[in-house]
């Protein structure tokens, strides 16, 4: 039997040692669990050593002690816990409170219990939490060392370091860089005037009073004003004034308007040359220099000298009575008018009548401008005379020291282009200084680059501002007053006769690049500190930090920022509009070119002989309908932008200039490819001569053309 059961055993033993070591494990863990719940943990007793390695930890680590202070308050938040819970467990064991009402008993209802959390659970939870803080306090300070490291490292920068750092920024943005410019450079000119050329073209004053605001919110202190036949004259000066000039009262009303916005105001009207508004009409005539140039006055004729008087006397008395003096809605507020600027550059036609001709030229011209600055002191003492310098260049020391040209005006030093010395040499500097207390300087922010542009070069006109500033810092000194400040100039037209160049709404973002610059010293190349983002409406924020490019960009064959392209300001649709524009016109322009200097079937032979392709003729025109169907629409959309900002005469010399000559060329070519495509039989070759042409080039041929 015995032998049975171990045979028995010996075939089922594997089934046994499965079930023994079930047994065995199952016991094991009980065991676990019940020393688990049943004891804690033993604390360990920290010794002197480890708790001065752990104060130490603490001093060198301010995020050790963040996180030390957490496992306080977290332990202590357990220990309350654990005190709720057990007085919950004792109240729990106590028998419902019973309340009879008649032979009806209520019973208050009791709340279901919560199992206590075991201690070894608490004790885990509150060691997950403590890993998760820990963690997250740890990138934290990863994050501030990181900061502070960056912050260390600027302030560890010298000078020259954070120049080198700044110029790498602005190459990336394509702002021109110029030595000893930039934000330990020297400081923003006193003054700053933003001009206004409103001569055959002037802009709404409803426009102009857009601009105010934003003028003052980018620096500008005042406005450079010149009228030339935008002025309302009145009395004998009258025909002077052109037949949409400005109202008196709308001039008053903006005036008051600059001054409530803190602008103070310079009025400038020539005196001497870019007289053609008034030698052009008929019964001035007589006081030019030269019969059939209307260009510059006589200074030889006592009639000039009483025109030009009346003419300076309306123009200050307007500005003194709504400006000289507080306003109605603002009784205390400063106003200022200091200064007259009364023209006097590029007097083209000087001494060559038979009067003057007995004189030097500079005498001619520092006689002139003396006698109306006499007037002007004799008669409101309070306002300083300005004048541009460019007739002062060639004079010599002694003929200004001698004439005492300095006690009686300042000079207006103006140069549009990038080398400014290679205009006013230092030698030139020096003279200046000893002949003038004081001077000003001019730069453009429109309207210098080419007669007849429609869009300006942006970077030109920032980089003629930046090194303005190089300028003033390096010659102010010299001048026992220094430099007064700076004249931001925009001319619509380079004078009278000429056609207009670009609109001041197309150049708001060069003036607002340049006017922000010259204003801060230097072009800020952070957005949050350039003044240029605050007066823009942008539907985003510019960050280069995001978007890993420039907030700001500029190349030398583009006219623009993509940053004027997509935010808002005064005058931002006709801005976008002129970019459209010049973008047709010089697709069209090389369409045009193509089809009739590059191809061989359309070209002035072709035309003037009558012999070409008819299909290859199809072929080249076909897209001139389209063309002059896409001008026509925008010079619609022309008249319906600009009607904010200009009249209707502006508005058809600006169609009629820019749009309206390249319809008339594809009007042409079209023609010329209709007369083309009439021809059924062409002769044969060779084609005869133009007798017309022979004879133009001078040619000799012994065969008569057919």
């Amino acid at each position: 039997m015995h032998s049975n059961l171990w045979i028995f055993i010996w075939r089922r033993k594997l089934s046994f040692l499965l079930v023994v070591s079930g047994l065995v494990l199952l016991g094991l863990w009980t065991w676990a669990i019940l020393i688990d719940t049943t004891t804690t943990p033993p604390l360990p007793v920290p010794s002197a050593n480890a708790e001065a390695r752990e104060r130490q930890q603490q001093q060198q680590n301010p995020g050790y002690q963040q996180v030390h202070i957490i496992q306080k308050l977290i332990a202590q938040a357990n220990r309350v816990l654990r005190a709720d819970r057990l007085k919950d467990n004792a109240a729990g064991e106590k028998a419902p409170t019973v309340q009879r009402l008649g032979n009806v008993r209520f019973l208050r209802p009791t709340q279901a219990k919560k199992a206590p959390l075991p201690l070894s659970e608490s004790y885990l939870f509150e060691q997950e939490r403590l890993k998760i803080l820990e963690q997250q306090q740890r990138q934290r300070n990863a994050g501030m060392e990181e900061l502070n490291a960056n912050a260390e490292d600027e302030r560890m920068l010298s000078s020259a370091e954070r120049q080198t750092q700044y110029e790498h920024d602005l190459q990336r943005m394509g702002v021109p860089v110029v030595a000893g410019i930039g934000p330990d450079g020297p400081r923003s000119p006193n003054e700053r005037l933003v001009h206004l050329d409103l001569k055959g073209a002037p802009p709404k004053l409803s426009f102009l009073k857009q601009l105010l605001p934003m003028l003052r919110a980018l620096g500008a202190t005042g406005l450079l004003i010149e009228y030339e036949d935008m002025f309302p004259f009145t009395g004998a000066l009258q025909p002077l004034a052109a037949h949409n000039a400005y109202k008196e009262d709308e001039l008053r009303d903006f005036l008051e308007c600059a001054a409530l916005h803190g602008l103070s105001v310079m009025p400038l009207l020539q005196t001497f040359g870019h007289l053609e508004y008034v030698l052009k009409l008929e019964g001035f005539e007589q006081l030019r220099e030269l019969p059939e140039s209307p260009q510059s006055i006589c200074p030889s004729q006592p009639q000039s000298m009483a025109l030009l008087e009346q003419m300076l006397t309306q123009v200050i008395e307007l500005h003194l009575q709504c400006i000289g003096k507080a306003t109605p809605s603002a009784p205390t507020l400063p106003i200022k008018f200091t200064h007259i600027h009364i023209g006097c550059d590029e007097v083209q036609r000087m001494g060559e009548c038979q009067a003057c001709r007995q004189r030097l030229r500079s005498e001619l011209f520092l006689s002139h401008v003396i006698s109306l600055s006499h007037f002007v002191r004799r008669h409101w003492p309070q306002l300083g005379v300005v004048i541009w310098d460019d007739q002062l260049r060639t004079m010599s020391l002694s003929e200004l020291q001698h004439s005492q040209i300095g006690s009686y005006v300042e000079p207006m030093v103006w140069v549009y282009a990038s080398d400014i010395y290679r205009f006013i040499q230092p030698q030139l500097w020096d003279t200046y200084a000893k002949v003038f207390p004081s001077a000003w300087v001019a730069s453009a922010y429109k309207g210098a680059f080419g007669e007849s542009l429609l869009v300006p070069p942006l970077q030109h006109h920032l980089e003629n501002n930046i090194r303005w500033l190089a300028v003033i810092a390096k010659e102010g000194g010299r001048f026992a007053k220094g430099l007064r400040g700076v004249a931001l100039t925009g001319w619509q037209r380079y004078d009278h006769f000429a056609v207009l160049c670009e609109l001041l709404p197309v150049g708001m973002p060069s003036l607002m690049v340049s006017l922000s610059t010259v204003s801060k010293g230097y072009f800020s190349t952070n957005p949050r500190d350039n003044d240029l983002l605050r007066v823009l409406q942008c539907v985003f924020q510019p960050d280069s930090r995001r978007s890993g490019r420039p907030w700001l960009e500029l190349h030398p064959n583009a006219h623009h920022s993509q940053l004027f392209a997509v935010c808002n300001y005064p005058g931002h649709m006709v801005f976008k509009y002129a970019l459209r524009l010049y973008d047709k016109l010089a697709e069209v322009g090389a369409y045009l070119q193509q089809t009739r200097e590059q191809s061989a079937w359309l070209s002035d032979y072709n035309v003037r002989h009558n012999f070409s392709s008819p299909l290859r003729v199809h072929e080249l025109i076909a897209r001139t309908p389209i063309l002059i169907e896409e001008l026509r629409a925008m010079a619609r959309e022309a008249q319906q932008l600009l009607w904010e900002a200009y009249d209707e005469y502006t508005v058809a010399e600006f169609v009629e200039q820019h749009i309206y000559p390249t319809i008339e060329a594809l009007q042409r070519q079209l023609a010329s490819g209709a007369t083309l495509l009439q021809r059924r039989t062409w002769p044969q070759r060779p084609l005869p001569l133009t007798l017309r042409i022979q004879e133009d080039m001078g040619l000799v041929t012994d065969r008569q053309p057919h």
